[in-house]
């Protein structure tokens, strides 16, 4: 148990930390006036004073992380932070005559830190403005991942943050050092977030939004969240104008940061293109997109121009993890949501703000099967996996088989446990995808035009536990159920 309390010390100071999030919706709201104000000082109080408290008790243990505590770490974090953002949402709820359950409460506040973009609430343009700004700007933190921000800060007050970034990043960016510090690529991945952001929300202003519509979308639009604070989401602005700007950025914050960060570190965006999950994640967010539109205007249910604005605009949303929606998409062809749903496991980067499998593990994939068929004809070739003109690792390549394995049986568990509440299949299967890809909207009783409202509590639980797992990406929450990890 000893060999925890560093852990449970730094996740004081991420507390400590995270009850200062609390302080912008409560200002929102002291100064609208709004009858829900008290409740961001008492839930920020409540959440520093059992931060400071772990802290204060463990303050003698400050022993470097060691690669499993970064695992534990993570783990706790998106466990428990949003068991502090739910805090807000449960009392204002119940202030405003609106009583929402704690299942409810947890449900959007995992939601909101997962980016996930999945709801409980309605009447959202009726709550007050705080409220709606407190769930995007919870996606806004989460985007990039609460545990790197903290590993640009943490290390000023001697907690090394290397274990931190590796068990909290994507992908190959695990083993990735941009420059010799880990705080410093942290801070560069987030001053990409950062500038990112503001070039978003001014366009969204510039575009016909209000200025807290522009700041609220554009916390969930480069967080690949899609959240939104009108129960129409982005059809409540009826503007092709400001869908085109969101599908832009969302192409933007689909593509692994750590890219931008090194074209701007050097001056040259060559490699960027050069990338190739770039251009394959590219290639499948516009090819599918301009099929989809095809799809509609083929079968007649808009006009050419109007198949490939909500065709384009959709696929983008759904299939980059946002989930926003102009259309109820369930009325199409019964083949575009289903795909636009697949498409959310594997249409954004690692290393993005977005779920799912990754685009690389994808790639990965296709060049191990292609070898294998080629070993088929003739064994002894030699032929390596290559990714980008270089060799990848075997142990690169297990680590993916492995990742799809555990990733296969999670999405078959989680549906069968759905089912056996009398779940029909379709929304129990698209829940459990909607849910481990970090999506929002599913099929079924779950679509664009409804949210999760609807289900049992156990059923909520259920797509928590998919959020959860989808956003620790499976393997590191598996990694806690192992014997071995526990033995020193």
């Amino acid at each position: 148990m000893r060999d925890l309390f560093p852990v449970l010390r730094v996740l004081g100071m991420l507390m400590c930390m995270f009850s200062l999030g609390m302080v912008l919706p409560g200002l929102l709201s002291w100064w609208l006036q709004e009858a829900v104000w008290r409740v961001y000082p008492a839930s920020a109080l409540a959440t520093l004073g059992a931060g400071l408290a772990l802290w204060w008790l463990l303050r003698g243990h400050r022993e470097e992380l060691q690669p499993r505590h970064g695992v534990i770490l993570v783990t706790l974090v998106w466990v428990l932070l949003p068991l502090c953002a739910s805090l807000p949402l449960w009392l204002a709820m119940a202030q405003l005559g609106q009583p929402i359950t704690f299942t409810h409460a947890y449900f959007e506040a995992v939601s909101g830190l997962t980016t996930t973009g999945s709801t409980v609430l309605s009447g959202l343009d009726a709550l007050p403005l705080s409220v709606n700004f407190w769930r995007t700007f919870l996606q806004w933190m989460g985007g990039m991942g609460i545990l790197i921000l903290a590993v640009a800060v943490l290390p000023l007050l001697g907690v090394g943050g290397s274990q931190l970034f590796k068990a909290e990043a994507a992908g190959p960016i695990k083993d990735t050092k941009l420059t010799p510090r880990m705080t410093e690529t942290a801070k560069g991945l987030w001053g990409v977030y950062a500038a990112l952001s503001v070039v978003c929300a001014l366009c969204f202003w510039v575009g016909g939004m209000t200025p807290m519509d522009a700041v609220m979308h554009m916390f969930t639009t480069v967080s690949l969240g899609g959240l939104s604070s009108h129960d129409a989401s982005f059809a409540f602005f009826e503007s092709p104008v400001l869908e085109a700007m969101a599908v832009f950025f969302m192409l933007v914050a689909s593509c692994n940061f750590t890219l931008y960060f090194v074209a701007l570190r050097k001056g040259h965006w060559r490699g960027f293109w050069r990338d190739p999950e770039v251009r394959a994640t590219m290639a499948v967010l516009i090819g599918g997109g301009l099929l989809v539109a095809l799809l509609l205007w083929a079968n007649g249910v808009y006009e050419p121009l109007q198949a490939l604005r909500h065709g384009m605009f959709h696929v983008v949303s759904v299939a980059t993890t946002t989930g926003y929606a102009t259309q109820d998409y369930l009325a199409w062809p019964v083949f575009a949501p289903v795909f636009m749903l697949l498409l959310s496991g594997v249409a954004t980067s690692a290393g993005s703000t977005g779920g799912g499998i990754k685009m690389v593990r994808m790639l990965i994939l296709v060049q191990q099967a292609r070898r294998e068929l080629t070993r088929l004809v003739h064994p002894r070739a030699v032929q390596p996996v290559l990714l980008g003109g270089r060799v990848v690792d075997n142990r690169m390549i297990f680590s993916v088989l492995a990742f799809m394995l555990v990733y296969g049986a999670t999405v078959i568990v989680l549906s069968m446990v759905l089912l056996l509440t009398d779940l029909d299949p379709l929304t129990a299967f698209s829940a459990v995808l909607a849910s481990v890809h970090c999506t929002g909207p599913g099929l079924g009783a779950i679509g664009p035009s409804s949210n999760y409202a609807g289900l049992t509590d156990f059923q909520i639980w259920i797509c928590t536990l998919g959020m959860l797992l989808g956003r620790l990406e499976i393997l590191s929450f598996m990694a806690l159920l192992s014997p071995a990890f526990w033995r020193r």
